[in-house]
């Protein structure tokens, strides 16, 4: 299938090799329950997206740059073994405390044959990560690296609050593993000192670093969609000014003694959050929280547990444009809804009897008005789950049909 239109305001998975996903998609797949499925929200969303052009991240990839205490800096991973430092803080020493309790993560999609790849947090010796969920929407294959042992597992996905861009992985098989120390994120106060480690560039290996302080606390950015126009707010956010690059997505915030205190998720890239052009993190007690509901199963209007159950249907919005013109039914003189751009074959959407130029309309009775809402309506279902979906043909006459949903990738 093709690939589900993101947000432009965050970076996707960095992809290491081609074939890239570009940052600026045409369609949004309902691969999953809907999904702007690989919704890939933040700073790694990661790089498909080209580095950051911006003053405070150019001027400063040269960590000889680098002219005040604790001052923005990205330390590549051939500098971490040379004693670089940055104020009274050795960097150096702050990655390899932390490293071992990293994981690179690397997606594969399927559906659009393409590859991605992040950092994730362990935060168990058997091999539970925390992620952003954005690292691995829309993946059909999903590995980890642990950077303790140097060992790659498969990875299963335990959870995930697409919302609140928060994933829970399980790397399979893993046994003694170093976990990451967690701190407290309602310490944290604007003017600490930071920093940033992960699989910067997507490069995997010994991580990144990247120096800086807190500049603002609780903040919310404004994520735009370029294709439709739609925007979705995330709020509550930690605001540095530090080098957050694409690949770091998912990996984590540390304060000076390398216990974390955010989850990376969002940078400095031109971006149209609207808080500004610095880096944005995920609380960690948000994020610790999110995953203990994940752990015991509780699935909730945000929180999905286990697989994903997939339509097979890629849309786009608006729903009232196709190629035969506007739409007419007895819903109205328009189709209110969003436009089926195309069908997977063999998918549950094929076997319904939907088609590109098609106007879904509602979801087991509830209406369905922007991707965002097909997806979050079809958050709590599974594959095997029946679902009951009404559409508008390119005649304007309404059709509908129960679609039992199939296994697919996160949303």
């Amino acid at each position: 299938m093709s690939e589900v239109d993101r947000p432009s305001g965050y970076w996707p998975p960095q992809v290491p090799t081609p074939p890239k996903r570009h940052p600026l998609r045409l369609l949004v797949v309902l691969l999953v329950a809907a999904v702007l499925s690989t919704v890939a929200l933040g700073v790694g969303r990661a790089a498909w997206r080209a580095a950051s052009t911006s003053p405070l991240v150019s001027s400063l990839r040269d960590p000889s740059a680098v002219s005040a205490p604790w001052a923005p800096s990205r330390v590549p991973p051939a500098a971490g073994s040379s004693g670089a430092s940055s104020g009274s803080t050795d960097l150096s020493a702050l990655v390899a405390k932390v490293a071992p309790g990293l994981v690179d993560i690397n997606t594969r999609m399927g559906y659009q044959n393409g590859e991605g790849a992040g950092t994730g947090i362990v935060l168990s010796p058997s091999g539970e990560v925390l992620t952003n969920n954005h690292v691995i929407s829309g993946a059909t294959s999903i590995t980890a690296t642990d950077i303790g042992n140097g060992q790659t597992y498969p990875v299963t996905v335990v959870g995930y609050d697409r919302v609140h861009d928060v994933a829970v992985l399980q790397m399979q098989g893993a046994s003694g593993l170093q976990t990451a120390s967690i701190g407290d994120s309602g310490a944290v106060a604007v003017g600490d000192e930071i920093a940033a480690i992960g699989n910067a560039g997507g490069v995997g290996g010994t991580p990144s670093i990247a120096a800086g302080t807190v500049s603002a606390l609780d903040q919310a950015i404004t994520v735009s969609d370029d294709t439709t126009g739609s925007s979705e707010q995330f709020v509550g956010l930690i605001q540095v000014a530090a080098e957050v690059a694409p690949g770091d997505s998912g990996g984590p915030l540390v304060n000076t003694a390398g216990q974390v205190i955010g989850v990376d998720t969002a940078g400095s890239d031109g971006s149209r959050f609207q808080s500004g052009s610095e880096g944005m993190a995920i609380p960690i007690n948000d994020a610790i929280a999110i995953s203990k509901q994940i752990d015991t199963g509780t699935g909730s209007a945000n929180v999905h547990i286990g697989p994903t159950g997939i339509l097979g249907i890629m849309v786009h919005e608006p729903a009232i444009q196709t190629g035969h013109g506007r739409l007419r039914s007895r819903y109205g003189s328009k189709v209110p809804g969003i436009a089926v751009a195309g069908v997977n074959p063999g998918s549950p959407g094929e076997q319904a009897g939907l088609a590109a130029g098609d106007v879904i309309v509602s979801l087991d009775g509830a209406a369905v008005d922007s991707p965002t809402t097909l997806t979050s309506l079809l958050t709590g279902h599974h594959p095997g789950d029946l679902v009951r979906v009404a559409w508008a043909d390119q005649s304007g006459q309404q059709q509908n049909a129960a679609l039992r949903l199939a296994a697919g990738p996160p949303s």
